[in-house]
């Protein structure tokens, strides 16, 4: 697999953190004590390990990063994004309700990146299979997102 990607994708939930954010209480806190990321019943929430490494890596590889998220918690998505530090990775933001397919129209008319040009990650096997459709790049996530992956889609070992 190798791609000319111009516009790195991601969903939220279960892709950059292992959380569903309709499911949370909010609004959202982080424990002075401790810093923690809290739902408003005091469950602690937090990235999947490798997430700040990896947005990091693609901010400093100058990749365009985006958020594609069905979320119907728009609010609380916005807030989580904050409290964990990230919402600056991402140039674009296509977080409501509806159809993903809906939410990349918006992203290649603001972006002005051909969908061939798009790599989205999900765990969402109806997103991959909608968003495929459109001639997007469509990564599953069957478990958690880490970086060794990333590095191994972006920069695949030719074979001899």
């Amino acid at each position: 697999m190798s791609y000319n990607e111009k516009l790195i994708v991601f969903d939220l939930d279960y892709t950059l953190w292992p959380l569903h954010v309709d499911e949370c209480a909010t609004p959202f806190s982080t424990n002075q004590q401790n810093r923690a990321v809290m739902d408003n019943f005091g469950r602690v929430c937090y990235l999947y390990s490798d997430t700040l490494k990896i947005l990091s890596f693609l901010k400093k590889k100058n990749y365009t990063i985006a958020i594609a998220s069905r979320a119907e918690n728009i609010c609380g998505s916005y807030q989580l994004l904050q409290l964990f530090g990230i919402a600056d990775y991402f140039r674009y933001k296509e977080i409501y309700p509806g159809s993903k397919v809906q939410h990349f129209t918006v992203l290649r008319a603001k972006s002005n990146v051909d969908y061939k040009d798009i790599i989205f990650f999900d765990n969402d096997g109806r997103n991959i299979r909608d968003v495929q459709k459109l001639g997007v790049n469509c990564v599953l996530l069957t478990e958690e997102i880490s970086f060794k992956f990333i590095l191994s889609i972006l920069n695949p070992k030719k074979k001899k």
